[in-house]
């Protein structure tokens, strides 16, 4: 059995990858998921469905801000940027979900 690409990530993983991608630079909300599917090799493909509300959810957390600009296509889009407390965030959140795969690999590991 050939491993199919998950169509869409978890609702509670999706804020993290997003916070993790705009960490590397601000982008539109068509890049985030693009970067998202380059960076884990196809693994991860974000429904835009999911992913403009967690973008919606960042924002009113305060985690991201947002812009209009124009893109390399001569287009009008939202530009997102995390923000200095989405950095906090995103480094408490990356230890967390650390500490919760440690723990899964120990109890998947039991014999």
């Amino acid at each position: 059995m050939v491993p199919q690409p998950q169509s869409d990530v978890l609702r509670g993983s999706i804020e993290l990858l997003v916070l993790k991608t705009l960490s590397l630079a601000p982008l539109h909300g068509w890049g985030i998921g693009q970067r998202i599917q380059q960076i884990s090799h196809g693994e991860l493909e974000v429904n835009q469905g999911s992913l403009y509300p967690a973008l919606q959810r960042l924002e009113q957390k305060g985690l991201i801000t947002s812009d209009w600009q124009t893109t390399e296509n001569n287009r009008r889009a939202r530009y997102y940027e995390i923000t200095p407390t989405g950095r906090r965030a995103l480094g408490e959140e990356v230890e967390s979900w650390r500490r919760f795969a440690a723990t899964m690999d120990v109890i998947l590991r039991t014999t």
